[in-house]
């Protein structure tokens, strides 16, 4: 079987969302680390394995996969993480809790687009980020009160609404936004934090 490797930035959400769920499929895979900040995602060598210049970028069964959301979809179905319920409703109402995030709010706080919009000075950085990451952290918390109390954000076991949080939580961590007064995410914060998929797939520890 050919080797799995992932092209990967540390602090990229969408990388940290693969990597989270391959930790869960218990996916060995080899990091080949893009730097953001120095441009190598817009490298040659980069734009020939995405055209998009963006992370992630999977090599997995044979096949190069880009875009976390339809990769995750793929890791879903043929390792069976049961990341979304197979009922359509309820099925639905996970995907749109996940990407209340994904679609939402990580592309405004996406790098390129913060650089663009405020130069990359502070306080612009910070008030620009502030701006959209709280506002989208409370309605996730509004969107949790359609699902029943458990220890992860839709279930008892992780779905794909808690791979999409925690990597909104770090960044959230980093640039300083609030949401000690959110209570279901802080539990859900909490499991997610316990659990060794999500532990190894910090970008402190990649």
């Amino acid at each position: 079987m050919s080797e799995t490797v992932l092209w990967d930035y540390p602090k990229s959400s969408a990388s940290y969302r693969l990597r989270i769920a391959l930790n869960l499929a218990h996916i060995e895979y080899r990091l080949e680390g893009v730097d953001l900040l120095t441009g190598a995602h817009r490298s040659a060598e980069h734009l020939a394995r995405n055209p998009q210049g963006l992370v992630p970028v999977l090599d997995i069964d044979g096949h190069r996969l880009t875009q976390s959301l339809a990769i995750l979809e793929y890791l879903d179905t043929t390792r069976e993480l049961g990341l979304l319920p197979s009922d359509p409703f309820d099925r639905a109402k996970v995907t749109a809790l996940a990407h209340s995030i994904a679609v939402d709010l990580h592309p405004v706080c996406n790098l390129s687009v913060m650089l663009h919009a405020t130069g990359g000075k502070e306080p612009g950085r910070t008030d620009w980020m502030k701006r959209f990451i709280r506002p989208g952290l409370e309605a996730f918390e509004a969107l949790l009160g359609d699902f029943d109390q458990t220890p992860f954000a839709t279930a008892a076991a992780p779905s794909l609404a808690d791979i999409c949080l925690m990597p909104q939580l770090y960044n959230a961590n980093r640039w300083g936004v609030e949401y000690g007064d959110l209570s279901r995410i802080k539990a859900v914060e909490q499991a997610c934090s316990d659990h060794n998929a999500f532990k190894a797939a910090h970008p402190d520890l990649v």
